[in-house]
């Protein structure tokens, strides 16, 4: 059996500080190639996400780091010790990007190629994909079978008169790639039985890993809503391996703040508890640039030590009362997010960029809708509503209250931390800064009375509101000057006030 990472490096745009080694604002191109070598060798971690989704991807990767870290690679081999998966464009959704799909899966071969040159013996470098927005075994079984037969099988493409694509380009190798479905929205995680065995069933893979995504749940449905769609999930996958007797290593996409996961070099420990069954945790930037090396690398270190733990195993009542739950929160936040669609787009625009991202929102299916509306992608999403003074967090959480005895211990049960969740992300919400963006037209009343309900809420289940630390209180001060600039349209100055903002919070979003 292979190695399986406990750890993944991924290239979220959510850091507010560059690390040392980026000239630029952004991070892209070679220094994406240095950052991969810097998370392998550096930080600890086991894997490296290599993202073809939504901007220009380097398939020569591989290449360049043999080439350029030759030693440490020697020493590390590529697809034994340490592992490189891209996350490839979904290409029946995302119809702009279906080249660069093809054009990644066709890289393949070459870093096996590469590879063999490099260690002078047979080792695949790259041998799994990531397809994001997953919603059927079909779209995992396509990609799979498209490798399969439109890349491996095309050495045995007759061009004329006995002569075969093999004997101008060589055999190709791997013969298959495994696909690891990102599954992100509501229907789909409740339909994770069916993907699961649908690929089984028609791959018969030795092992099987799944991406529960962690950030797009909460964006469309409320952050609780997310935690408990993937305590569902992860249910049903352990359900499902026990029942098949096959390993399946479960993937959860977990940013820092506590809306998109709450995995920082100071919290880690109690996401390995909330989220048992877990065998991959995602370290995105903000976890790697917005500590220092040591907390990173340490947090990184436990991480990869710490024992995989079973998860929760849900009986049929508690999943029905777990999607009632989910079903009355995600009436509750998804109004208040609709109505503030205008708003949490507008300052999205100044909130700072640290990848070369082609698409900010609405085009070629990078677009996040909720209900009606069109949102910015899930990071710059929630670095908006923070930078407003109303982390995402709360909005929707004074439903808890119609909530009965019996749903109420099924939620602390199934949701161990969701009060020091809520209590981190109160320390951010502005009361003052809210009152003004009522005051200067940005919010209106009727949302503002459903917000005030969900502060009140807070405030009776014991959580403190409002900024207590020196650097929560500068957070509050920079968020009012910022609503005040927006309306002067002084937009250089709703700039820095965000980047300042984000900096303070350490992330963007």
């Amino acid at each position: 059996m292979r190695l399986i990472p406990r750890t993944m490096s991924t290239q979220h745009p959510d850091n507010a500080h560059l690390p040392e080694w980026v000239k630029d604002e952004v991070i892209e191109g070679d220094s994406e190639v240095l950052e991969a070598y810097y998370a392998f060798s550096n930080l600890g971690v086991h894997e490296v996400m290599w993202d073809a989704e939504g901007k220009d991807v380097d398939t020569h990767v591989v290449r360049k780091l043999f080439s350029s870290f030759s030693e440490y690679f020697k020493n590390n081999v590529l697809g034994e010790d340490l592992f490189l998966t891209y996350r490839v464009p979904n290409p029946k959704i995302e119809g702009a990007e279906r080249k660069v799909f093809a054009e990644t899966m066709e890289s393949i071969p070459i870093t096996f190629d590469v590879a063999e040159k490099f260690y002078g013996r047979k080792v695949v470098p790259v041998f799994e994909v990531i397809l994001p927005f997953t919603t059927n075994a079909i779209d995992v079984i396509s990609v799979a079978k498209y490798y399969e037969k439109a890349v491996a099988m095309e050495e045995n493409i007759e061009l004329y008169q006995g002569v075969y694509v093999k004997d101008l380009v060589g055999e190709i190798h791997p013969k298959r790639v495994e696909v690891i479905p990102l599954i992100e929205d509501k229907d789909s995680l409740l339909n994770t039985r069916s993907i699961l065995e649908g690929y089984y069933d028609a791959m018969k893979p030795t092992y099987m890993r799944l991406f529960i995504a962690r950030s797009d749940p909460a964006m469309n449905y409320g952050m609780l809503t997310a935690v408990l769609l993937a305590k569902l999930a992860l249910s049903t996958a352990y359900k499902f391996s026990r029942e098949k007797g096959i390993q399946i290593f479960p993937i959860i996409g977990v940013g820092s703040l506590p809306f998109r996961g709450h995995l920082s070099p100071e919290n880690y420990q109690r996401v390995i508890e909330e989220y048992e069954g877990v065998y991959t945790y995602t370290v995105q930037s903000a976890f790697k640039y917005d500590y220092s090396e040591e907390q990173a690398k340490g947090a990184i270190s436990h991480i990869n030590k710490e024992e995989p733990r079973e998860p929760k195993v849900l009986t049929d009542e508690e999943e029905k009362t777990i999607r009632d739950i989910a079903d009355k929160y995600t009436s509750s936040y998804q109004p208040v997010i609709e109505g503030m669609a205008d708003l949490i787009n507008s300052i999205a625009l100044y909130l700072p960029r640290r990848r070369a991202r082609k698409l900010h929102i609405s085009l070629f299916g990078y677009a996040r809708s909720t209900g009606k509306v069109i949102l910015p992608r899930a990071i710059t999403f929630v670095g908006s509503l923070y930078s407003l003074g109303l982390p995402p967090e709360v909005i929707g959480v004074s439903v808890l209250s119609d909530l009965t005895e019996r749903e109420w211990k099924v939620l602390e049960e199934n949701y161990k931390f969701m009060k020091n969740d809520l209590q981190k992300a109160s320390e951010f919400i502005n009361i003052e800064a809210i009152n003004s963006l009522v005051s200067h037209g940005f919010l209106s009343e009727d949302l503002s009375r459903r917000i005030d309900e969900d502060i009140k809420y807070l405030e009776s289940l014991g959580i403190k509101v409002g900024p207590r630390s020196y650097e929560s209180k500068k957070h509050a001060l920079l968020s009012q000057l910022a609503i005040l600039s927006l309306k002067e349209k002084r937009l250089a100055e709703v700039k820095q006030y965000l980047k300042e903002m984000a900096e303070i919070r350490r992330s963007v979003g």
